[in-house]
């Protein structure tokens, strides 16, 4: 497929998604009271977590391929004023047994399909396995990642491509390069990763250099980095090894292109630096 994320990918994608959904879960009416038509819904896998809440070092998302597949079904809906999760189990429950994770019951992750536009928000619970938040989003064509933690059920996020108005057919296809420098620089801020190793399977340490003068604990943590392949198939979401240092520590199980959006809260404000690298080895 290259190493191009182009329109007709995240078109047909998004086309396959919705048909297995509506061919594969009779439960779709119950599932949707007002029968308006979710843009896209993804069964999930269980996901493999590595620590625990006491600040070590964990991660959680899609990058094993071993995993059992999961027991809570998402599915996202979106229109011009708010964006809409739903959450079920497999006989068509509502799932609402969560465990507060860094803070919040759920973690909501958009990317556009250029991977330029990120997002991370917190839908409030409005009802039974249902939230909702404001629509920030531009028109456009889009990737959510469902991050929750539920009590007693396996879980794996996936993405759920959806559409967001009524955007042209055409878009700038662009390569995703790795950067030439790992520093980035926004609202007078620079933030530098260090990088371990960049092989596949192996243990990688994720340290950034940064003013940490003003650097204060966002969402229970020292910080927090996502990281997607090229693709947008790829999830993690991984937090510091310890309370003071914006360290991190994960591992790539395959070879390819990635980008990684570090999130810091400096001087009160929130910004997510984004880095490009490229993993090299064999599967």
């Amino acid at each position: 497929m290259g190493k191009w994320v182009i329109f007709d990918k995240w078109v047909i994608t998004s086309i396959l998604y919705v048909a297995v959904m509506i061919g594969g879960f009779t439960i779709y009416d119950e599932f949707i009271a007002d029968d308006t038509k979710p843009v896209s819904a993804q069964e999930h896998q269980n996901d493999e977590n590595h620590g625990e809440e006491d600040g070590s070092s964990h991660e959680h998302g899609s990058h094993s391929q071993h995993e059992d597949h999961s027991e809570v079904i998402t599915f996202v809906q979106s229109d011009e004023n708010e964006i809409k999760i739903f959450l079920k189990d497999k006989a068509g429950n509502p799932v609402n047994d969560l465990e507060v994770n860094h803070e919040k019951l759920l973690h909501l992750i958009i990317v556009d399909e250029r991977l330029q536009k990120y997002y991370h928000v917190h839908p409030e619970q409005s009802g039974n396995g249902e939230f909702r938040i404001g629509n920030m989003l531009p028109e456009g064509f889009y990737k959510a990642f469902i991050d929750i933690k539920p009590k007693n059920l396996a879980f794996h996020a996936e993405p759920i491509p959806f559409v967001v108005g009524t955007p042209s057919g055409s878009t700038n296809n662009e390569e995703l390069k790795p950067d030439n420098t790992l520093t980035q620089h926004i609202d007078g801020e620079t933030v530098t990763l260090n990088m371990s190793s960049f092989d596949v399977n192996k243990p990688v340490t994720l340290a950034f250099d940064l003013d940490k003068t003003n650097l204060t604990p966002y969402l229970g943590a020292m910080g927090h980095v996502v990281i997607l392949d090229e693709t947008a198939q790829k999830f993690l979401h991984v937090h510091p090894a310890n309370h003071e240092d914006p360290v991190f520590e994960t591992e790539f199980k395959q070879p390819g292109i990635y980008k990684i959006w570090a999130e810091f809260k400096q001087h009160g404000k929130v910004r997510a630096f984004p880095f490009v690298v490229e993993i090299k080895g064999e599967n």
